[in-house]
């Protein structure tokens, strides 16, 4: 029996293409776990309950809060988002490797609770590439855009908190960086 797998955690400003690096590592590695995070905010169009997120009220939010049974939680763009600490346990000792795509708060109460977690940054090519996707994406009101560009400037001064840093430059090169970082290739 190989050692349990380590936690990766993927964080990086909004934007810089988590979701579209994740997606397609799943695609080509399934075994990888991705945990769903719960949230308090509404679903986009084709999201689906217990799939993309645990779409839940605000009153349940407190309560998980609470009772301790979230790894992790913030607050972004005016909604909640939390990790449950149950499912990422239990796919851990059954030895899967698990992967959490969570935001800059996120990944730091991990840290602090988590201390072998592996943390990995996700940076874009460059800041103008980074405004192009936030103001190309087309589903935010300008007023959320701005909160996610002042948002995306205090997450990039972060990076040095992480272990290892890939630059999205390709998405099929960082899903195969990331495996290789999880011991999953």
């Amino acid at each position: 029996m190989s050692e349990r797998p380590r936690l990766t955690v993927l964080s990086g400003p909004s934007g810089v293409g988590k979701s579209t690096v994740v997606a397609h590592m799943r695609k080509e590695h399934p075994e990888v776990w991705l945990s769903v995070s719960a949230t308090t905010r509404k679903p986009r169009p084709g999201e689906q309950h217990g799939v993309h997120y645990f779409f839940v009220t605000d009153e349940e939010m407190d309560k998980l809060i609470a009772n301790g049974e979230l790894l992790e939680w913030a607050e972004f763009a005016g909604n909640r988002y939390g990790t449950p600490r149950a499912a990422v346990q239990e796919h851990l000792e059954a030895g899967v490797p698990v992967l959490l795509e969570i935001d800059l708060q996120g990944a730091r109460q991990v840290r602090a609770s988590m201390a072998d977690a592996q943390l990995v940054f996700l940076a874009p090519p460059s800041w103008e590439e980074l405004v192009r996707r936030l103001t190309g994406r087309g589903t935010e009101a300008p007023e959320v855009i701005e909160r996610r560009l002042g948002a995306a400037k205090v997450e990039l001064a972060a990076e040095p908190e992480f272990d290892v840093t890939l630059v999205n430059t390709s998405v099929e090169d960082v899903a195969g960086e990331l495996l290789a970082l999880m011991d999953v290739v």
